[in-house]
């Protein structure tokens, strides 16, 4: 009995990380983003979510999080946008923003502020939905920006600097 306990208490931890590594191969594929799953990958890297939540539970923790903040106004099944995302970030990080963003704080001057700090890179517009890869680079670049490479080390490739 010992030995199952035992067993068990080992394979948990990765378990978990096959089901992260799943989420993301998943989100690797995806051509449009959900509302719910922009939500669930930004506010994970932001670090807001429960500890244990994965799957749809997670999606589910991070749209209802984010729409009682204020952060999201679409259903959880909608396609993401770059402005929504930028949105989801902008609030997530609490990044100050320039004039314009401190005025009127909406998605729309989110998008353009992570224009200017080059975290959304190339070419886009603000109602351009996000593919699973392009919202894994935003989320890259804006850890980066504020500094967090160990945490987008260990989100991606399981490793510690």
């Amino acid at each position: 009995m010992k030995k199952y306990l035992l067993l068990l208490f080992l394979l948990l931890p990765a378990l978990a990380y096959t089901q992260t590594a799943a989420e993301l191969d998943t989100l690797l594929e995806t051509q449009t983003v959900t509302v719910a799953r922009a939500a669930r990958f930004v506010l994970g890297a932001a670090d807001l979510l429960p500890a244990g939540v994965s799957g749809t539970a997670a999606e589910t923790a991070a749209y209802e999080l984010a729409l009682s903040n204020g952060w999201i106004t679409k259903e959880a099944s909608q396609a993401a946008t770059l402005q929504d995302a930028a949105f989801l970030i902008m609030n997530a990080f609490e990044f100050k923003g320039g004039i314009m963003y401190s005025l009127f704080r909406n998605p729309r001057y989110a998008y353009r502020e992570l224009i200017y700090r080059r975290i959304i890179q190339g070419r886009s517009y603000a109602a351009m939905t996000v593919s699973g890869t392009r919202l894994l680079q935003i989320i890259g670049s804006c850890l980066n920006y504020a500094g967090i490479n160990e945490e987008l080390d260990l989100l991606l490739f399981g490793v510690s600097n």
